[in-house]
């Protein structure tokens, strides 16, 4: 399989027909129905919706089962929601649990081996190949990104660079050194590697051999991308991952980089109205919901992943045929309220990344003055001029102008120097700091 040169990984599952992935996603769905009743948690939880395996007959019966959260997880700390015994799993992953308990998702090898194999998919359909070598500046350990990332480069047969977060002149030497040729970082850390380099006198053209590069986690702006693929000289395709499900794999560009295939027989997506909970017509925008297919030690059903993002009409010219995701614009539980309008920092940002002048790096602050909530956008600029005063209050107020015109509500605008903002390093960026709760 490694030396195939074909465009699919996997040709036989990557080339069906809809028909026959809905086939498939029945039969696993069914299945996988039955292994939820190992967990006392869902045995109660279609009790009490009044359903059981038995009665989902078709994929629209799916709209019949229960929701699961964030909260149930956290509520049923640590293996309430296992479906195995828990010596069948061999290991396990969690968020930092800063609020609480933490969420943690459970894996058997056979979780883990389709992991790498949804990651190695991924990979492939980028172009990456057994003759590449791969560099991950993702954390390790409770970081998902960090091993999934690797198992599936792994599996592709590339020569991997563990490299892991932190660094940024190391990042860079390893990229010149072993050659790096397809690069994983967050948008932001990105453009954070990309200033460093010019720092340094690096250009990544003469002295790297990157042409691939894998970015998500964040939510960015296609004017993001296109800055970071002109700046680095890659193309770079963008991941969805959510470690309830797996971590990285669950979704990703293919070369057309029209939006993110959802790898059906191992997953099936929903996307409805965060509000009513129902669902919402093909190609308008709601929250993602995923119900796991082949999940052996927590499968979840109908799982609330709070992002938003919307199902893109018609076939895809790569020629599959899974679904496939428009960028993630955000998260309905990130989403800001201001005056009663509701707006998304992805809304900001890219009137931001339109003007030339601007760097990447903002921050927005919502405080509350003599009882008026007010919405502060710093800015950096792209290089180090500063000098001349007129033209920077010009520049600040077309942006105003091109914001207020964009979320119906005026913001304070202030362009500061390059450098001001410590908003992107190896973590994902801090875009939004809430001071209301203070008042």
């Amino acid at each position: 399989m490694m030396k195939n040169e074909s465009a699919y990984f996997q040709p036989e599952i990557e080339t069906l027909s809809v028909s026959a992935i809905r086939d498939l996603q029945l039969k696993g769905l069914r299945e996988m129905l039955q292994r939820c009743m190992q967990s006392e948690f869902y045995r109660r939880r279609f009790r009490e919706a009044g359903v059981s395996p038995e009665d989902i007959r078709s994929l629209d019966d799916l709209q019949r089962l229960p929701f699961t959260t964030k909260e149930d997880l956290r509520e049923n700390y640590p293996f309430g929601l296992c479906c195995v015994p828990l010596q069948e799993c061999v290991r396990l992953h969690s968020s930092s649990g800063t609020t609480g308990n933490p969420t943690v998702v459970l894996h058997t090898r056979r979780d883990l081996d389709d992991w790498a194999t949804a990651v190695a998919r991924c990979l492939w359909m980028v172009g990456s190949r057994p003759d590449d070598v791969f560099q991950n500046s993702a954390g390790y350990g409770m970081f998902t990104a960090g091993l999934g990332f690797q198992y599936g480069a792994e599996k592709v047969g590339m020569l991997t660079v563990p490299a892991a977060a932190g660094n940024t002149l190391r990042q860079i030497k390893f990229i010149k050194d072993f050659g790096t040729t397809v690069l994983h970082a967050i948008p932001s850390y990105a453009s954070r590697i990309y200033e460093v380099m010019r720092q340094e006198g690096v250009d990544p053209v003469r002295d790297t051999r990157l042409r691939v590069l894998c970015i998500g986690a964040e939510p960015h702006s296609e004017e993001q991308r296109r800055r970071i693929e002109e700046n680095l000289h890659v193309k770079a395709y963008n991941s969805y991952g959510i470690s309830e499900m797996m971590g990285p794999g669950v979704a990703f560009e293919c070369p057309e980089q029209n939006g993110l295939h959802i790898w059906e027989d191992y997953f099936i997506a929903e996307i409805i109205d965060p509000v009513t909970l129902q669902p919402v017509p093909d190609g308008e925008m709601g929250e993602l919901v995923i119900t796991t297919l082949k999940r052996e030690a927590m499968p979840l059903v109908r799982y609330r992943t709070r992002d938003l993002t919307r199902f893109l009409p018609g076939d895809c010219p790569c020629g599959r045929h899974h679904r496939r995701l428009a960028r993630l614009q955000g998260r309905s539980d990130d989403m800001i309220i201001l005056k009663g309008v509701n707006i998304f920092p992805i809304q900001i940002e890219k009137i931001l990344l339109s003007f030339p002048e601007l760097g990447t790096d903002y921050l927005i602050t919502l405080e509350n003055k003599e009882s008026n909530d007010t919405l502060t956008v710093d800015v950096e600029l792209k290089e180090l001029f500063t000098d001349d005063y007129s033209k920077l209050q010009s520049l600040e107020r077309e942006i105003t102008r091109r914001l207020r015109d964009e979320i119906l509500v005026s913001p304070c605008v202030r362009i500061v120097p390059k450098g001001s903002l410590k908003v992107s390093d190896e973590k994902k960026a801090v875009r939004v700091k809430d001071l209301r709760k203070l008042y």
